[in-house]
């Protein structure tokens, strides 16, 4: 058995922490964990893949992610679990099984999932047939959360509304310093943006993943998996379809967008549908440049000023 790194539970801790978690599974109380492995996915938090054997002989393979002490963790497994209990698991779309979530001795959040062996993330096949299927997903799971949106069970979601986007807009214009020749645009780029899709943000806002990008997607068996939902919010639903879709272009792109559109409005997409998803993409770019103080000296950060300013023309806001 592979040895639990420092970040995680000792077996001790980890065996009685999923007797807890599984206790309608392991009313005896005979749970044996047989194997640790890392979880070569890891994301902000550490996680673990845990085969264990429960009461009757079942063997299950989980998911066990971890809070780091001392609240260093990138992460949030607490609020992630909850997304899971109250979103994820009552969208009745293709997802891991939520297990539950279990505080140790230290006090650390733990989510307990299940974990879907064989599959395959999505940045390491690039089909766009898989993409498709992903987009359609997508719009499903916008068009069953559009309806609880306000409820008081996702009270506890976090909203990014439209002064959070006009802020992010703001920032990437003071991140970009004296302006030279190549960003005098930028500032009525800015303005226009806080003027036509700030709106928009409150007119359309439902529930996201919030970082619906090809790595946090796995494919299995016919299906997609979304990942890592710690992200999770109120805000516009066409954010999530401009990370599914970020520097794609041409066929792979629209057919996404039609994809999306048609599994969320069956009956026909509200008519300011091409501007939401345009605002979108601008939301995703204002929040890629306004979250890098130096994004006028990265590469990356240039790369995505261009696809601001393509999409910014494309609209005609400048």
């Amino acid at each position: 058995m592979q040895a639990a790194l420092s970040t995680q539970p000792d077996l001790k801790t980890l065996t009685a922490g999923l007797r807890s978690v599984l206790n309608d599974r392991d009313a005896d109380g005979q749970l044996t964990v047989l194997e640790r492995a890392a979880n070569s996915y890891s994301s902000g938090c550490p996680s673990e893949i845990v085969t264990c054997r429960i009461a009757g002989g079942t063997d299950l393979r989980l998911l066990c992610k971890y809070e780091l002490p001392d609240g260093q963790s990138r992460g949030d497994v607490d609020y992630e679990a909850t997304v899971y209990r109250h979103v994820v698991e009552r969208s009745g779309l293709s997802a891991p099984k939520f297990y539950g979530s279990h505080i140790d001795p230290d006090g650390r959040k733990w989510l307990v999932l299940e974990y879907l062996a064989d599959g395959t993330m999505l940045n390491e096949t690039l089909d766009a047939d898989f993409m498709w299927v992903a987009a359609s997903w997508l719009g499903s799971f916008h068009a069953a959360q559009d309806k609880r949106v306000g409820s008081t069970e996702l009270g506890f979601l976090k909203v990014y509304d439209a002064e959070y986007y006009a802020e992010l807009a703001r920032r990437t214009l003071r991140f970009a310093g004296d302006l030279n020749g190549s960003l005098t645009w930028l500032p009525a780029l800015g303005k226009a943006f806080e003027e036509f899709a700030c709106p928009l943000v409150e007119k359309s806002s439902t529930v996201t993943h919030g970082d619906f990008y090809l790595h946090n997607l796995l494919w299995k068996d016919g299906n997609v998996y979304p990942l890592d939902w710690e992200l999770a919010g109120i805000k516009l639903g066409e954010w999530d379809l401009a990370c599914l879709t970020d520097g794609w272009m041409g066929e792979t792109a629209r057919q996404c967008v039609s994809e999306y559109r048609r599994s969320r409005w069956p009956g026909g997409a509200p008519p300011e549908f091409d501007q939401t998803v345009g605002a979108g993409r601008l939301c995703l770019y204002f929040y890629n440049l306004g979250t890098d103080p130096d994004w006028a000296c990265d590469a990356k950060g240039l790369w995505y000023s261009q696809q601001l300013r393509a999409a910014g023309e494309e609209m005609s806001l400048i």
